[in-house]
């Protein structure tokens, strides 16, 4: 009878242990990260940007998982009321979940809905704060309001974290100048 106790006990533990490799708190993110900072070979740049984002779009559920893929591939096809569908359903089954908030604030920004992608940006940023992708984002939306400066370091922010992103490096480029001539 022990025996199926340490069992049942065991089975709890890797589940336990499946959730920790999940989504921002995977743990092998840090060494990515690690490795993204200190990394000089392009093809290697995008082979470990290639992990974090498959990382963070795992939680500890494959009903949730799919949900996710299901609502970016019709925000792709630009089904946007349907992918609304999916991510509000990711983000009410896992709120702690922060690529949940990610899609549907860069569904938000497709829509033109500025205010309401700036919110969802925000809430991944508070549960990944290393999510670079939400940081350009955030960079897209300043952008479309009109907001260099802000835009401009959000940017900034991104390559703190991802120091290879060359979409970033040249909205900095582009967006220096204006900055600094309406700072003047």
């Amino acid at each position: 009878m022990s025996w199926s106790y340490a069992l049942v006990g065991f089975m709890a533990a890797l589940a336990v242990g499946c959730n920790a490799l999940a989504g921002q708190n995977d743990p092998r993110l840090h060494q990515l990260f690690a490795e993204l900072r200190n990394v000089e070979n392009i093809p290697d740049v995008a082979d470990i940007e290639s992990q974090i984002w498959h990382i963070w779009s795992l939680t500890d559920d494959p009903a949730v998982d799919r949900i996710l893929a299901s609502g970016t591939a019709a925000m792709n096809n630009r089904a946007f009321d349907a992918a609304l569908v999916s991510f509000n359903t990711v983000i009410e089954l896992k709120p702690e979940f922060a690529e949940g908030w990610n899609k549907r604030a860069t569904l938000y920004y497709l829509m033109g809905k500025f205010s309401l992608s700036i919110n969802d940006v925000e809430r991944t940023l508070a549960l990944e704060p290393r999510h670079f992708g939400a940081l350009s984002g955030l960079g897209l939306i300043h952008m479309a309001l009109e907001k260099p400066a802000r835009a401009m370091n959000a940017f900034e922010r991104a390559l703190v974290v991802h120091p290879h992103m060359p979409h970033a490096k040249l909205m900095i480029k582009k967006l220096r100048p204006i900055v600094q001539h309406s700072t003047i």
